[in-house]
């Protein structure tokens, strides 16, 4: 078998690993929309099942990153773009870091303080625009097995969404500051829309990382 076919097959197996890191951080990113949902309506038994999910979730995707980072290691110098897929899957492991702390912050938000300013209107909307994202690069990585060309018009996307979180996000801290009278929820709060836009900044990284690997596609 040629080098080239070798390089073909190595980068494959990558890929594929790397989607199914992607597509763990989706339902993962999913399962913290549903954890506010069981949260706002005070659905104990949900709210902990969701999170034990992510949690058993932020483990696989770790070791999905490291069965990554192994593979890649193995290769060697068959890969040219090793270190760009090795770059991406750390990236995306970073998302799955935030996901585990945003629940655990938002677990232990008193209701009543997001319900008086609307804040539970803002963070669900918040939390739905990050899923979003997280959706465009999964859809992302799929294509770069299918259709790489695609891959830019995506990454326009996840940019997008990037910006609109970013302004959200500030008007949102703003508000906080502004119409929230409990210490302990004003730092909670913040630390979760800190922490959403922290996740919007990762996809981006991740969405440029994917596009310079569908440049070398």
């Amino acid at each position: 078998m040629y080098s080239g076919e070798l390089e073909v097959q190595a980068k494959r197996k990558a890929l594929a690993v790397l989607h199914d890191e992607i597509n763990r951080i989706l339902n993962s990113a999913r399962d913290l929309s549903t954890l506010f949902a069981s949260i706002m309506k005070g659905d104990d038994k949900d709210v902990q099942m969701c999170l034990e999910r992510m949690t058993s979730a932020e483990e696989v995707i770790e070791n999905l990153r490291r069965k990554i980072t192994r593979e890649v290691a193995e290769i060697g110098s068959l890969m040219v773009s090793r270190e760009d897929v090795l770059r991406t899957a750390y990236i995306v492991d970073d998302i799955a870091g935030f996901i585990t702390g945003i629940a655990f912050r938002l677990s232990n938000i008193n209701i009543s303080s997001l319900k008086k300013g609307n804040f539970d209107d803002d963070l669900r909307d918040l939390i739905g625009m990050v899923v979003d994202a997280i959706f465009k690069l999964n859809e992302m990585a799929r294509a770069l097995s299918i259709n790489p060309a695609s891959v830019i018009e995506l990454a326009q996307e996840v940019q997008k969404l990037e910006r609109q979180i970013d302004a959200r996000y500030r008007a949102i801290i703003i508000k906080v500051l502004n119409e929230m009278a409990v210490t302990k929820d004003i730092l909670l709060l913040k630390d979760v829309v800190e922490g959403v836009e922290g996740m919007a900044d990762k996809c981006q990284e991740a969405s440029d990382s994917i596009t310079i690997l569908a440049l070398s596609m």
